[in-house]
């Protein structure tokens, strides 16, 4: 194998591993919102789910403005110095003693955790210019490992500590969780490597003065980021949703709260190399098809018995989750590699700020039900809205497609209209995919 290969699977997984701790300290904190409120003496859960609502948004404020360093620095340092933050952040909320100390901690963490998609997103599609969807689904194990371990591990630890710890049962797992990431940036420096320069060939279509040189292309752009930022208020809805559905619904602890929140993740593992892979050949079609399902799921969920909880949380996932590479894949064929990472981190900002206030809303929405809340047919409206919003998220995927016909880059890898057939003339130009 030559050493540019190595290279880029080197790359690939340890991208891959921090991709796992980014979105395992999203997740972390989700079986612990009534040990938080009760520990802290908040008012309601609402305060409680916010903390996860403002680390996001610190997590999405930042993306453009790391996207333009992603496309101008080092992006090793960047994805180093990010987690080293991220983790940080978790070290000083286990031993925050008020909740505005715990909001600045969460806020650290949140900024932290804003430096890795632009860069690592970027820096994939640039090792995998053909197979991207297949690259970026791999990197995306991580994320679902992370995911799937974070409220396991916390929830799991916690209810194993309440009985000797009372409400700061959750302080430990916390604290625990953010000394891990503080060894996982020391091996992380040790490993990776620095990234290697754009081949003279694959650097051909790239154009570095303006992000979007019409203004047809800004439309596109953010109607795009508006549309599958309703998927993402709907998927990051589903955790702390189903936190507080299963707590107060079904009578779950915070430890059986974790496992079920985990089984949203779980699946991906497989799901996101596989349809990413697939997407390769198709991806509008491939994502419209994982959305309406993960949307029928999610709308059907509080109508069936209990015993089916975990399973539907575990088949949402995988079809959900694996949404994430196949769209990512299509946004960064779209544009050329000069200015993905700004791209990238404005997409993000847009579908990210957007989709994080779902928290906040989700606990506010919860206590409003009052008694309803203690009932599944409380949440049937929650989740109906949930699934419809899923469903108009799909009115991004022609956005993708008029990005790449004013970009001039209609013959890339994985087009859905592409009718040229096999040996003409016009067989895709795979270095155009820098």
């Amino acid at each position: 194998m030559s050493s540019h290969e190595q290279h880029k699977i080197r790359m690939l997984w340890v991208s891959g591993v921090l991709h796992a701790f980014t979105h395992l300290y999203g997740v972390a904190l989700m079986p612990l919102y009534l040990l938080i409120q009760q520990d802290y003496k908040l008012e309601s859960v609402g305060n409680a789910t916010l903390l996860v609502t403002l680390m996001m948004a610190a997590y999405y404020i930042p993306s453009y403005p790391m996207g333009i360093l992603a496309d101008r620095w080092n992006r090793k340092k960047l994805l180093g110095w990010g987690l080293a933050l991220n983790a940080l952040g978790f070290v000083a909320l286990a031993f925050s003693p008020n909740y505005a100390c715990a909001v600045a901690s969460v806020a650290l963490a949140g900024f932290g955790g804003s430096f890795y998609h632009p860069a690592a997103t970027a820096m994939v599609a640039r090792l995998y210019p053909v197979g991207t969807g297949r690259a970026l689904g791999l990197a995306a194990i991580g994320a679902s490992a992370g995911f799937f371990i974070g409220p396991l591990y916390t929830g799991w630890r916690a209810g194993m500590l309440e009985h000797t710890s009372g409400v700061a049962a959750w302080r430990r797992p916390v604290l625990e969780l953010g000394l891990l990431g503080l060894l996982a940036t020391v091996a992380f420096v040790w490993i990776a490597d620095n990234e290697r320069p754009v081949e003279t060939a694959a650097g051909k279509d790239v154009r570095s003065d303006k992000l979007f040189p019409t203004g047809g292309l800004w439309f596109f752009f953010l109607l795009c980021a508006l549309f599958f930022s309703l998927r993402d208020f709907a998927g990051t809805s589903m955790g702390s949703l189903g936190s507080l559905f299963l707590q107060n619904a079904r009578g779950y602890d915070p430890s059986r709260t974790g496992i079920a929140l985990s089984g949203l993740f779980l699946a991906s593992v497989i799901s996101n190399p596989l349809f990413g892979s697939l997407s390769d050949r198709g991806r509008s079609r491939w994502t419209m098809s994982v959305l309406i399902v993960a949307a029928g799921i999610v709308i059907s969920l509080p109508h069936t018995p209990a015993s089916w909880t975990l399973p539907l949380f575990t088949v949402y996932g995988f079809f959900f989750l694996s949404s994430y590479p196949m769209t990512e894949a299509a946004l960064m064929e779209s544009v050329p590699d000069a200015v993905r990472g700004r791209v990238f981190g404005l997409f993000i900002t847009v579908g990210g700020l957007i989709g994080n206030l779902s928290h906040w809303i989700v606990g506010t929405r919860v206590r409003s039900l009052g008694s309803a809340a203690y009932s599944p047919q409380g949440y049937y409206v929650l989740y109906a809205g949930l699934g419809v919003l899923m469903l108009l998220s799909l009115a991004g995927l022609p956005c993708f497609r008029a990005i790449r016909k004013r970009e001039g880059r209609s013959e890339l890898p994985g087009r859905d209209f592409q009718t040229k057939p096999a040996g003409s003339a016009g067989v895709v130009a795979h270095s155009k995919s820098a």
